[in-house]
């Protein structure tokens, strides 16, 4: 797990292409975030289902602890602005 400052923490893993997708919306965007590989660390498979209530990945948890599910670029981007994150 890499941490950052930003307060986003995306839960995801590589074989899921909407998890790659959001991954690469938020690097392309410059938005540091702490990256949990569910694979790497599979016990936080629990955590996000905490979070999110559900098992889709990712889970997208923002500062204001809300949190997106397999959410669209355009879901992303809209919060990030809101947070005037970008």
């Amino acid at each position: 797990m890499t941490e950052t400052t930003s307060g986003i923490t995306m839960f995801g893993a590589d074989w899921c292409r909407d998890c790659r997708r959001t991954k690469s919306q938020l690097d392309e965007l410059g938005v540091a975030y702490t990256y949990v590989d569910l694979v790497a660390d599979p016990a936080a498979a629990d955590v996000a289902h905490e979070i999110s209530g559900r098992t889709n990945i990712p889970v997208v948890v923002y500062p204001d602890a809300s949190h997106h599910v397999e959410p669209s670029n355009a879901d992303v981007e809209a919060k990030l602005r809101s947070l005037a994150l970008i």
